[in-house]
């Protein structure tokens, strides 16, 4: 899985001429062209039909021009036209989903990022082997629903915003449980989320050091949930279903969170095993992650997944978080995605940080 992340032909179209920062317009869309405008870049915005109308309430995010596809799948046609426009692609969770890993790592266009990173995250098995492998802890793992001791959770494979996880009190909550595809038996941890915006640098020689960047935290937050809410989920659940309303974990918005200062030690030795790993597995990641954990009582973080791309917990952050004022002002994600794309361009290093 995955397309080597330095590849001649991929790199030079952008490198002939300013690149065109491009993603769809969707999950964390608003940021990322505000942040490319921000730093002189011009933006396309790939949607489906007619241009979204909300862009218009925001200019200062709207992207510069629109490519209309029938689908979202039919972005693979569309690719000349990307590349005429020398586009350079954003990842995130809707353009992943839209289109499958396997279509997206086949693209024949430059997307920021290594893109065989995708798939390690979207194969949950791949996943937990390398945070298991990394030293990371995590919730424990069951093969079937009759090795399940206390809470569980089931989580299906992708980037679907919680759709379809299902919670079980115990293992007789699962009894009669039928998947509906790809999925996972997970303990069910208890504590506080915390969901952490990791950037890795692979360009920067200062700040803190992992392999050979730097890796920072530009942000936290916590995410609302469609109809379930986190400190009644167990009991919640029941009352719910007794009701006739299907519980769910679909994610509707995101709250900004700080963590407390002495565990921040942790988060970051976890952000950079992960990465350091990813390095001797695959070739590493390249700038935005989410290491998605649970704070337990005990203060130990246990992580129950990675987002390998921009996640839309960033969005409560366009002028950035309590961490990346700490950096730089007005920092948000989808800046620093321009400001590293701008940096690889200046040093002649856009191989390293492309795919």
């Amino acid at each position: 899985m995955g397309i080597p992340l330095s590849t001649e032909e991929r790199v030079a179209p952008v490198a002939a001429g300013s690149p065109t920062i491009t993603t769809v317009c969707s999950h964390s869309s608003l940021q990322i062209f505000h942040g490319a405008r921000a730093e002189g870049y011009r933006t396309l915005g790939i949607c489906a039909g007619t241009p979204p109308r909300y862009y218009e309430a925001f200019p200062l995010a709207r992207p510069d021009e629109f490519l209309s596809v029938p689908t979202l799948p039919d972005i693979v046609g569309a690719v000349p036209r990307l590349k005429a426009a020398t586009a350079v692609l954003v990842p995130h969770g809707s353009f992943v989903e839209y289109l499958g890993p396997e279509r997206f790592a086949s693209l024949d266009v430059p997307v920021f990022g290594n893109r065989a990173v995708l798939g390690w995250e979207s194969d949950r098995e791949k996943e937990r082997m390398w945070l298991e492998s990394a030293g990371v802890p995590m919730p424990r793992r069951y093969a079937t629903p009759a090795d399940v001791e206390g809470p569980a959770i089931v989580k299906y494979y992708g980037a679907k915003g919680g759709k379809g996880f299902f919670l079980a009190k115990n293992r007789e909550a699962l009894d009669g449980f039928q998947p509906t595809g790809p999925h996972v038996i997970q303990e069910y941890v208890l504590g506080t989320r915390y969901y952490c915006h990791f950037f890795y640098s692979p360009l920067s020689t200062e700040g803190y050091r992992v392999g050979n960047g730097s890796l920072e935290l530009l942000g936290m937050d916590r995410r609302d949930e469609a109809n379930i809410d986190e400190l009644y989920k167990l009991g919640a659940q029941e009352e719910l279903l007794r009701a006739g309303i299907r519980p769910t974990f679909v994610v509707t918005g995101n709250v900004p969170v700080v963590l407390r200062e002495s565990l921040l030690p942790q988060v970051f030795d976890v952000g950079a095993r992960i990465v350091e790993r990813s390095i001797e597995l695959f070739g590493g990641m390249v700038g935005p992650f989410c290491v998605e954990g649970i704070m337990t009582e005990e203060l130990v973080f246990k992580v129950f997944e990675i987002s390998t791309r921009i996640v839309a917990g960033t969005n409560v952050y366009v002028h950035g978080s309590p961490y990346s004022d700490l950096a730089a002002p007005d920092l948000s994600m989808g800046r620093r995605i321009a400001l590293e794309l701008k940096r690889a361009r200046t040093e002649g290093r856009l191989r390293e940080i492309l795919s």
